[in-house]
């Protein structure tokens, strides 16, 4: 009896600590995961892209998207994440000039062109020039797009506008949004008649048709810079990257309209 008391004890004592083991376990695998903050215009792409890393390697990556701008602040102000990738060369060398980045990490991954879209059933082709009017067509409404002084399309934008000789004249009509997605709804919800997006965030929006694509030497080149970021202890960060820069994550991103810098 003695004997089969103590073989309790001793059993009771190995169970829990297998569930003190597991229990442990389940944070320890969660901080694995590879965090990624990622430019709202890449949502599409990079969900894609995500998803075949996963089947590929096992390992999760999960992206938070946002303004680069956002996003940068969000690293400065020490927010968990391994892998940065910006809409424009600024914000990287932003975090850069702070050491918050592994510099010789940093890559340029993608490029993109600016369009103006129009809700879908009123779209009709406009001819991007020099002067052309761009007032006339918004009337009454609101020209909506990125922030000019923190989101990359809007200042991609508004260097084209004012390129251009246009941005005076709507200047006191742009609905600064937070991202180019947030830009890119209001015109697929028709509380703007025209906007100013990425060419990929017009087509991953069935409301809205491309009505004009600004001329590339209106605006400073449009790059997406990656980096993993340097207080990332993610082993997997290095492989991950590789992976963005392949032939394989190549086609997800061309798919949906980025160019392929690498």
């Amino acid at each position: 009896m003695q004997n089969r008391r103590q073989w309790m004890k001793l059993a009771t004592a190995v169970i829990a600590a297998l569930w003190s083991t597991a229990a442990l376990s389940v944070p320890a695998a969660a901080a694995e995961k590879l965090t990624v903050f990622a430019a709202a215009s890449l949502k599409n792409a990079l969900d894609a892209a995500n998803a075949a890393w996963a089947r590929e390697s096992g390992k999760e990556a999960v992206a938070s998207y946002a303004a680069s701008g956002a996003l940068a602040k969000q690293i400065e102000n020490a927010a968990p994440a391994d892998i940065f990738i910006s809409a424009d060369l600024d914000w990287m060398d932003y975090l850069a000039k702070k050491n918050l980045i592994k510099a010789d990490t940093r890559t340029n991954l993608l490029g993109n062109r600016i369009v103006l879209v129009a809700e879908k059933d009123k779209a009709k082709p406009v001819e991007i020039k020099q002067g052309f009017d761009l007032a006339g067509l918004l009337g009454d409404g609101k020209l909506a797009m990125g922030e000019p002084k923190s989101v990359p399309a809007g200042k991609y934008a508004m260097a084209a506008l004012e390129k251009l000789g246009v941005w005076t004249s709507v200047e006191t009509k742009v609905a600064g949004a937070e991202s180019v997605r947030a830009a890119l709804a209001l015109v697929s919800r028709g509380e703007a008649p025209c906007g100013i997006v990425y060419q990929t965030d017009a087509a991953a929006d069935k409301g809205v048709a491309i009505v004009g694509t600004f001329p590339a030497e209106s605006h400073p080149p449009i790059i997406y810079p990656v980096a993993i970021l340097a207080e990332s202890k993610n082993p997997d960060a290095a492989a991950y990257l590789d992976f963005l820069k392949s032939d394989k994550a190549a086609t997800f991103f061309t798919s949906q309209g980025f160019i392929v810098l690498e």
